[in-house]
Order: C-alpha cells, then structure tokens, then sequence
C-alpha cells in the first residue's frame, strides 16, 4: 500500500482589524464619489483604519494570537513565521521578527514577502510546499497591513480602496486529503507606473532623517 500523500491543511485562522470604521458615505464627504459608485465598483462598503500605536504587528500578533488558540496550540509549537506585508513597522527588523518576539514563539524562524494583495496566497503556497517537504513544521501565515498610512485621501481614485487589518491562518501537515491541492505563481510587473509607493525604496530612499531617527 502507497503511503499517503502529505498536505498542508489549516489548522486555525484569527483576524484583527482596527475599531475606526470608514465608511463610503464618509467619502462622499471628502471626494467627489458616492457610496453607490463605490459598491458597484468594489464591492466595498467600509474599511478599518489603525489607530496610534497600531501597526502591521501589532495587528499581525492578534490575529497570530486567535490562530493558535483556534488550533489548540502554544507559540512554541511554530517552527516558522511567514508574515505578507507592503507595510512593515519597519525596513528591518523583519515584521515576522518582531511578531515572534511578541507571540514569545522562541524555537520559530521568520521571514517577510511582499507580493501585494497576493501577499497572503504566496505565503501559504510557501508554507504549503515547506511543510510537503518537512511534515513536522507548524507554519503561521501572516498577512497583515496599515496601507492608510500611506493612502493619498485626495485621489478619488485610490483613497477609497485602502483599509488596515491582519489576518492568519496555521498550517500543519495532513495525511487525510484535505489541505493545498496544487498552486500557480504568476506576476505582470508592466503596470507598475499605474499603482506604486513612490518613496522608501532603493530608487527614491527616504531622506536622511527620516532614515537615522531611532536607529542604533
């Protein structure tokens, strides 16, 4: 008899979101667009945005929080955290650093990606074909952002896409045909002069400083 295929299932899955709502008739009230233009567009009514003190993990470690519980598992129990993120609290440490220092995850590894709203898909198949290769791993997938920090609430054409919030879901082996079935990646980077952040990267790095403030 062949052995069993190995899968990664979802073993549990958290969330956070920030309490200030915006909503599409609060935009009305800032650009010129409507609630009904919006909806039929998006499928958008409201979006959450973070509070002082709020950020990428803090909101990541709640959601990581939830997870676990919801899996019956300790922080210890991670071997690996993958956090998906376009706004991390900072360039380094990595957002998955500092997530595992909050979640006290001490025998977890962690590292960041940034694939946009794909962010959250590219980890899990990551998670995915680590766990194929390695049954005993527990993975925390992470995707967790703060993108109106970033948001130019004059673009009528943007603002109103952007909200904050973190999800997570763990990943364990499974023997019994539930988990990932198969993935495809793919990217088109010819639209990038479309939707981009223009500062903070090695092309326009932020000012002097804006980069030196806190550093040690």
């Amino acid at each position: 008899m062949s052995e069993k295929k190995v899968m990664a299932a979802i073993a549990g899955t958290g969330s956070s979101l920030p309490e200030r709502v915006l909503t599409n008739h609060d935009f009305e009230k800032m650009v010129d667009t409507s609630d009904e233009w919006i909806f039929t567009r998006t499928g958008i009514r409201e979006r959450r945005i973070a509070g002082e003190g709020e950020t990428a993990s803090t909101l990541g470690a709640e959601a990581a929080r939830q997870a676990l519980d919801a899996a019956g598992l300790e922080p210890d129990d991670l071997t690996l955290i993958i956090t998906a993120t376009l706004s991390p609290d900072f360039p380094f440490p990595s957002t998955s650093a500092l997530i595992q220092h909050k979640l006290g995850a001490r025998n977890a590894g962690g590292f960041d990606l940034e694939a946009a709203c794909a962010g959250f898909v590219y980890g899990t198949i990551m998670g995915a074909r680590m766990i194929e290769s390695d049954p005993s791993q527990t993975i925390l997938v992470i995707g967790s952002e703060i993108l109106t920090r970033y948001t130019d609430y004059t673009d009528r054409t943007s603002c109103i896409l952007f909200g904050d919030g973190a999800g997570a879901a763990i990943l364990k082996a499974s023997t019994d045909g539930n988990g990932v079935l198969t993935s495809q990646f793919g990217v088109d980077g010819s639209g990038a002069e479309f939707m981009r952040l223009e500062a903070g990267g090695s092309a326009n790095p932020a000012s002097r400083p804006c980069a030196s403030a806190g550093t040690t």
